[in-house]
C-alpha cells in the first residue's frame, strides 16, 4: 500500500466521445516536477463561468479558499475544497458548471498544463 502522504487527493474532468463531459477521483503525487511555465490568482467570476463551459485550457486548478460544487452532463455532482485539486481537461464540448456552496468567494490558482505534458493524475480504482 502506497503512503498517502505522498498523494494529494484530486478529480479530473475529461470529455467523453460524444462531447460530454465527466469526472473521475484519484490522487497526484507530491514533490513531482510537472511542466508548466505560469499560474495566475483569481477571486472573480466572469460572465462565462456563470454558465456551464468547457475549460479554456488543460490546467491545475488549486482552491485557497472555498467550497464548490461542480456539476457534469449526466447531472453527477463532487465537492472542491481546499486539499483537493481540480484537474480541468474537459477542453471541449458542453463541459461542467460549477456554485459556491459555502461562503461567497472562490480563491483559486490556475496552474495550465503545458501542451502534451503529462498530467501525472492517478485514477483510483474500486
Amino acid at each position: 500500500m502506497e503512503d498517502s502522504s505522498e498523494f494529494v487527493s484530486a478529480v479530473r474532468l475529461t470529455n467523453n466521445p460524444d462531447g460530454t463531459c465527466t469526472f473521475e477521483k484519484g490522487r497526484i503525487p507530491t514533490l513531482k516536477p510537472m511542466n508548466t511555465t505560469t499560474f495566475w490568482i483569481s477571486n472573480t467570476v466572469e460572465e462565462w463561468e456563470k454558465v456551464t463551459h468547457p475549460a479554456p485550457r488543460r490546467q491545475y486548478v488549486v482552491t485557497l479558499k472555498g467550497n464548490i460544487r461542480f456539476r457534469v452532463s449526466d447531472g453527477s455532482t463532487f465537492l472542491i475544497e481546499p486539499g483537493i485539486i481540480l484537474l480541468a481537461e474537459d477542453t471541449k464540448g458542453e463541459g461542467h458548471s460549477w456554485d459556491i456552496i459555502e461562503g461567497d468567494q472562490w480563491e483559486r490558482l490556475y496552474i495550465p498544463i503545458a501542451d502534451n505534458a503529462e498530467d501525472y493524475f492517478i485514477a483510483d480504482t474500486w
